[in-house]
């Protein structure tokens, strides 16, 4: 895990901890991966609002938000954003010193509906925490499951479009 990361999955949690904090109870199964969804709509909102294609450090979502980092100053800032129920907050100040793979929407294409089950049916157990899209090395895209093992263990599970698991880290 990059530095970048490390650093924006700390203001990450801060911000989730203080939202899950304010937030009602859990959804009922139907709806349960309807969030997945919720990436590319982020994204399509963030182009609305700064006017036109983007490109990203990266896009993670959970059941309560999404989080959307949008690369600026030639890819050596990123200016977070927070898609909160159906809506796109007001950006939070710019984190200067970013660096790291960049992408776009039209990169990004997944299984709304296999992404995740996939991982669950060959890793039965596990709690999904979340999804993040994440620039890769030359031009490509990582599909990135944080979940939770029946250990207590926290993992990245690397996985395909399709959701096919091609690895699994614990952090």
């Amino acid at each position: 895990m990059t530095a970048m990361r490390a650093g924006w999955r700390a203001c990450l949690g801060m911000v989730v901890l203080g939202l899950v904090a304010s937030c009602g109870g859990g959804d009922d199964e139907g709806s349960e991966r309807s969030w997945v969804g919720n990436i590319e709509a982020a994204m399509e909102a963030v182009e609305g609002v700064r006017g036109g294609d983007q490109e990203y450090f990266e896009v993670t979502a959970n059941p309560q938000l999404t989080n959307v980092f949008v690369a600026v100053e030639d890819a050596t800032a990123a200016v977070p954003y927070v898609f909160l129920d159906g809506e796109l907050q007001e950006p939070a100040p710019v984190l200067d010193g970013a660096s790291g793979f960049t992408f776009t929407l039209d990169d990004v294409e997944f299984d709304d509906e296999a992404i995740l089950s996939t991982v669950e049916a060959e890793l039965p157990g596990v709690t999904i925490d979340a999804l993040s899209v994440e620039g890769g090395d030359g031009g490509t895209v990582r599909y990135v499951v944080s979940a939770r093992s029946e250990q207590g263990g926290v993992l990245d599970i690397t996985v395909g479009p399709d959701g096919t698991v091609f690895a699994v880290d614990p952090l």
